[in-house]
């Protein structure tokens, strides 16, 4: 009982709850329907003050679901840095890949989550992971991203983290070649310059 309680609480963000039902012994790596832990479902929600509450407790950040989501993929979807820093802690495996071998790196730099990619970075996740698709997170921005200023921060971002722009996805083809492709000059122009020799 104290277990469903411990859920419900976290998925209405309600920290006392969540509070009074650790307390009082409910499970922290207890499982919804859907195989989520109460701190995935904190992830999944953006409650950072509930996360940091299961964190200080000892929740894993690495407890996958029924999908072979964790909390700690979950911040790199919804590219929430205040989630980030509330499971840092708790010491997340950085560069865990999901089902699709995408990192939290991979999954928040296509879609444009600046402001994330250089926290994580920062943090110490691998910028040249390779996913199961043969990309790395710089042709995935590419490629999935539109170009507009978010996704030209995230490429600025993964070059100075030391992303290698002469990868090719599986075809051969680079990411400057996408962007030329795309229309995205603004990216195909950082990433010229990322490619051209120094003097």
């Amino acid at each position: 009982m104290r277990d469903e309680e411990l859920l419900t609480a976290v998925a209405s963000g309600d920290a006392v709850a969540v509070r009074e039902a650790v307390t009082e012994g409910a499970w922290l790596e207890a499982r919804d329907a859907r195989g989520r832990t109460p701190l995935l479902l904190a992830a999944a929600a953006d409650h950072a003050d509930v996360a940091q509450l299961l964190v200080s407790a000892g929740a894993d950040p690495d407890a996958p679901d029924h999908q072979g989501d964790t909390p700690w993929l979950v911040t790199g979807a919804t590219g929430s840095v205040a989630m980030l820093r509330a499971l840092l802690p708790a010491g997340p495996d950085l560069d865990h890949a999901n089902r699709d071998g995408a990192t939290v790196v991979i999954l928040a730099a296509e879609r444009g989550h600046a402001d994330y990619v250089r926290a994580v970075l920062e943090a110490g996740a691998a910028v040249d992971h390779i996913d199961d698709r043969g990309l790395t997170a710089l042709l995935e921005t590419v490629i999935v991203g539109d170009g507009s200023e978010r996704f030209q921060e995230v490429v600025r971002l993964l070059l100075a983290a030391g992303a290698d722009p002469r990868r090719t996805d599986r075809d051969g083809v680079t990411a400057f070649e996408h962007a030329v492709a795309k229309g995205h000059l603004e990216v195909a122009a950082l990433l010229r310059d990322a490619i051209r020799p120094r003097p």
